[in-house]
């Protein structure tokens, strides 16, 4: 339903809503960067940025103030998913047969929990929905992709009003919450490593000064004459992966892979990257030897270390980070555009450094694993 407009010819139609959100991007970090203790706010910037571009992509919603109740309220519903995602957060998620114990029994706030965590981030998809379905019905309704699948009769012919309205609220939440939270995660591990690694820093700097010259910002035209951002852009994805889980999926019938027998109902998670709080048994493909994938030596030598030079053999597989198949992220070509031109945009405007301490030493960041299925958390303390 969303290839239409999300494949990898139709997201170039999206490129002017890319550099206008990035330079507004860029023009708020530069209101943040000459404030006290600049860096705390980065990481906001970067969630409001995406935010922004997501809801005008999806609803045609314009963005302006962080108090907006749109916001507030799907970035609480969103922080809530990706921390039920994490199986280690709720018992329920180890052990299924606990769905099956009563709510008045002890120890069952978890179920009280998921009900009231269900019905606001119903009514949060449901009021961002209505919101474009007025906007239509007027009239007055910018572009965006929820508005064509309101037009589209072909799409929605068969559906009753109450299932076509519940379908296309669910289809464009979920476009929301795919691109916001993982683009800004993705981020901020892009400026970890440029603080960490000044040497792959400089040389993307002087590439894009070299191409695109010392006085401009990168478009999306530059995108196919900047190769080394976009091997920047490839190694962001596998060094520390936004989703190190991977997304669970459940079984829908009895099957065999590679020696496995799965049964039907098995919930299935494929590890994409090992951090220190994700002890579990690893289920993923006998190439990685029971290895994360991110971090199988084998493929990608000196896993730990960023090195986007590793792209330039092109026998080296880019990590499936956008998973695998037709359950493949629909949202995955939009938002390798919304990396590049982000990351080329921040390399022409700014220079990150590590921070020194009282005694003149450099502050390394740091980074771990998060309480959350979403990404590793980045102590930045160690940026300026």
């Amino acid at each position: 339903m969303m290839n239409k407009w999300l494949n990898v010819r139709a997201v170039t139609q999206f490129d002017k809503l890319l550099e206008h959100q990035t330079q507004r991007l860029l023009h708020r970090l530069l209101k943040t960067s000459t404030q006290s203790g600049a860096f705390e706010g980065v990481e906001h910037e970067f969630l409001f940025a995406m935010a922004s571009t997501m809801l005008r992509l999806g609803y045609g919603y314009r963005l302006e103030s962080e108090d907006d109740p749109f916001f507030t309220d799907a970035q609480l519903t969103f922080d809530r998913i990706v921390e039920s995602m994490m199986f280690t957060n709720f018992y329920v998620n180890i052990f299924p047969a606990l769905t099956y114990i009563p709510e008045w029994f002890p120890g069952t706030g978890w179920k009280r929990t998921g009900h009231e965590w269900r019905r606001h981030r119903w009514e949060t998809l449901r009021a961002l929905y209505e919101w474009t379905k007025r906007q239509v019905k007027a009239g007055t309704a910018e572009p965006s992709i929820l508005k064509h699948l309101l037009e589209d009769d072909e799409l929605i012919a068969g559906l009753t009003p109450e299932e076509r309205d519940e379908r296309l609220a669910e289809l464009s939440v979920s476009l929301y919450g795919g691109g916001t939270e993982t683009t800004s995660a993705t981020l901020m591990k892009f400026v970890a490593a440029m603080v960490l690694n000044p040497d792959v820093h400089s040389k993307a700097q002087q590439e894009i000064d070299a191409i695109v010259g010392p006085l401009a910002l990168p478009t999306m035209a530059d995108r196919g004459r900047l190769p080394y951002i976009h091997n920047v852009c490839l190694e962001l994805l596998r060094w520390h992966p936004v989703a190190p889980t991977g997304i669970p999926h459940v079984c829908t019938q009895d099957d065999t892979y590679k020696g496995y027998d799965i049964q039907k109902g098995t919930i299935m998670y494929v590890f994409v990257c090992w951090s220190r709080r994700t002890r579990i048994t690893k289920f993923v493909d006998d190439n990685c030897h029971f290895k994360a994938i991110s971090r199988n030596g084998d493929i990608y030598k000196n896993p730990d270390a960023f090195n986007p030079d590793r792209f330039v053999d092109l026998d080296v597989p880019h990590l499936p980070g956008f998973g695998w198949g037709r359950r493949k992220c629909p949202g995955m070509h939009f938002a390798e555009s919304a990396l590049f031109i982000m990351v080329s945009s921040l390399l022409a405007s700014f220079t990150f450094t590590k921070k020194l301490d009282d005694e003149g030493k450099e502050i390394i960041p740091k980074i771990e694993g998060a309480a959350n299925a979403l990404s590793l958390w980045v102590d930045f303390t160690g940026i300026s």
